[in-house]
């Protein structure tokens, strides 16, 4: 394998293997604005271009890099809907709701589409998203997509097993389901061309500038740095899991994700062989693994799930294990990069968007499914702030929660564990009654020659 690192490290995110920009300065003595954006993340970068294209003075305060963690380092898939199974949804909210709030997940997905129209470069889009079933569930799939379709006005197709294995030739896969409007994107290079923009519009984003603490109370909000103090009539806490030390109520609802990320060497023509598809592909409608082809002839494999900071090298031999199962044509394969992100994500899986007190805001909350949610909350905020719109009204249902702290760390891992387990059990059965299916063909076909 040849590079690998920490979370916090560039040189292992094949992402971020041409040179970086220049960092941009630290913020260096007192400032006014209308609103102060904390983290530089998608979501934070999306808030400040809002808010600055609609005429407001804006500042970003990043502690490290922009988009050092998960915005910068998931695989890239931009595609409508929530970490939240829909059906879960619709028990919860109601069907005219969650028809909002799914249209709101679109919107968040047509706003990407929109910024890259408009000239953010280098993104290198890729049409289509593939879910796949490892298991022969096609029946239980139809209510699934007639929900999506007709209740919802998804761009959707069912795809039988052998359309899925025309184009993942691979005996693991079955059923799956197709949105041909969604599509894939080099996450940085997408956040970098959103911080260029909100840049041209006027927000100034100051790097390695951590916020130290929030006074929230009075018209000005006050925010302390190292080396200034901002102050702002409404503050954006745009952070995650690591926003414990200005907002540990915050942080404390949200459990920290890791998952791991690969990219193989270049692999030639046998990966066109195996994969005869350009899009993103998640196995599972709960994913287990996410997958692409990028660069033209690698292929970037990303899954697992940890609770805990883990060195991304402990998933290079079972992602390599999985894809010699899932595709065995593709014989040896070596791993180039491989890379970690920490994403936070809510016991009830959705974002948590809204206005905790008058004038303090958070977007959070993204973890299983970020591109299209970050572009939306990051519109709603700054729609909100600037004109009064209460879209983020919706999210009020998903409201902050505590996550359990270890105790919830550890109920989450265990869960997942068990879900594997459960799933390789499954799978060896499905395993089983393809083979005695496949036997009992060839038995008639002998019987009648």
């Amino acid at each position: 394998m040849g590079k690998s690192g920490a979370a916090d490290d560039d040189a292992d995110n094949w992402f971020a293997t041409p040179p970086l920009p220049p960092a941009r300065a630290a913020l260096a003595s007192d400032m006014d604005v209308d609103v102060c954006v904390i983290g530089a993340g998608l979501a934070g970068l999306t808030t400040a271009l809002e808010v600055a294209r609609r005429g407001w003075s804006v500042a970003v305060l990043e502690r490290r890099r922009i988009a050092w963690n998960a915005s910068g380092r998931n695989c890239g898939i931009v595609g409508p809907g929530y970490a939240e199974d829909i059906r879960h949804i619709v028990a919860r909210v109601g069907l005219d709701h969650a028809r909002q709030l799914w249209a709101l997940s679109q919107a968040g997905v047509d706003y990407v589409r929109a910024r890259i129209a408009e000239g953010i470069s280098d993104v290198d889009a890729q049409p289509g998203w593939l879910l796949v079933s490892k298991f022969d569930s096609g029946d239980a799939l139809l209510p699934l997509v007639s929900l999506l379709g007709q209740e919802f006005g998804a761009q959707i197709e069912g795809w039988p097993c052998e359309r899925v294995r025309a184009s993942l030739r691979s005996e693991r896969y079955y059923h799956g389901i197709y949105y041909p409007d969604a599509f894939n994107i080099h996450p940085l290079n997408y956040a970098l061309g959103l911080a260029r923009a909100a840049e041209k519009a006027g927000a100034r984003i100051f790097e390695h500038t951590p916020a130290l603490a929030i006074d929230p109370a009075g018209v000005r909000k006050r925010i302390t740095t190292a080396s200034g103090r901002l102050r702002a009539a409404h503050v954006v806490v745009a952070g995650s899991v690591h926003v414990g030390a200005i907002m540990p109520s915050l942080a404390g609802t949200l459990l920290p994700i890791t998952a791991g990320v690969m990219v193989t060497a270049p692999l030639g023509p046998r990966l066109h062989e195996a994969i005869v598809f350009a899009g993103g592909v998640s196995d599972s409608l709960g994913p287990d693994f996410d997958f692409r082809i990028v660069g033209g002839d690698r292929l970037m494999w990303s899954g697992g799930l940890a609770t805990w900071n883990a060195d991304p090298r402990r998933w290079v031999a079972p992602f390599r294990r999985a894809l010699a199962r899932t595709f065995p044509q593709l014989g040896a394969v070596d791993v180039e990069y491989a890379w970690a992100g920490v994403m936070g994500m809510a016991l009830h899986k959705m974002p948590q968007i809204g206005e905790l007190a008058p004038g303090t805001w958070v977007a959070s909350g993204f973890g299983g499914h970020g591109i299209n949610t970050t572009a939306m909350a990051g519109e709603l905020i700054a729609s909100a702030i600037v004109d009064g719109d209460d879209r983020w009204r919706l999210f009020r249902p998903y409201d902050l929660m505590w996550a359990g702290d270890v105790v919830g760390r550890g109920v989450v891992q265990v869960a997942y564990w068990g879900s594997r387990l459960r799933e390789g059990v499954a799978l060896r059965r499905a395993r089983r009654r393809e083979q005695r299916r496949l036997r009992k063909v060839a038995g008639l076909e002998s019987f009648r020659l």
